[in-house]
């Protein structure tokens, strides 16, 4: 992508005071919302460079390239902006899972008749994905 494109797509983001905007992924095939995260101008910008999905992480304080502790990637199939440019949709091929706990996606729990149930199993130990 040239250098100008790359400029009008990061010109119709609306980045929030803190220069993130959210975006979920999604696994392109099935459907499956796999996880929220942020994204800031250098995380987009790799993203597209690379076709590895990267994010901003709030706690680290610096791009995060999804999968570089835990080798679990998300590779982009592609990158959707909702209608007032504040949020991303990342259609993805997600390699193993998605979340830290070691489900396939982070929204697992539900709530159903008052209280919350967890829905989506552990594949991996939380342990196994970061060596702790």
């Amino acid at each position: 992508m040239s250098d100008g494109n790359l400029e009008a797509l990061l010109a119709a983001v609306a980045f929030d005071r803190d220069g993130l905007v959210p975006a979920v992924a999604q696994q392109h095939d099935s459907g499956e919302m796999l996880m929220v995260a942020w994204m800031n101008r250098e995380a987009i910008a790799e993203t597209i460079a690379t076709g590895r999905v990267c994010y901003w992480s709030r706690s680290r304080g610096r791009v995060w390239r999804k999968g570089e502790t835990s080798g679990q990637h998300q590779h982009l199939v592609e990158l959707r902006i909702d209608c007032d440019g504040d949020c991303l949709l990342l259609l993805v091929d997600q390699t193993g899972v998605a979340c830290h706990t070691g489900r396939r996606a982070c929204f697992f729990r539900a709530w159903r008749d008052g209280d919350w149930h967890e829905i989506g199993m552990a594949y991996l130990p939380p342990e196994s994905l970061y060596g702790r």
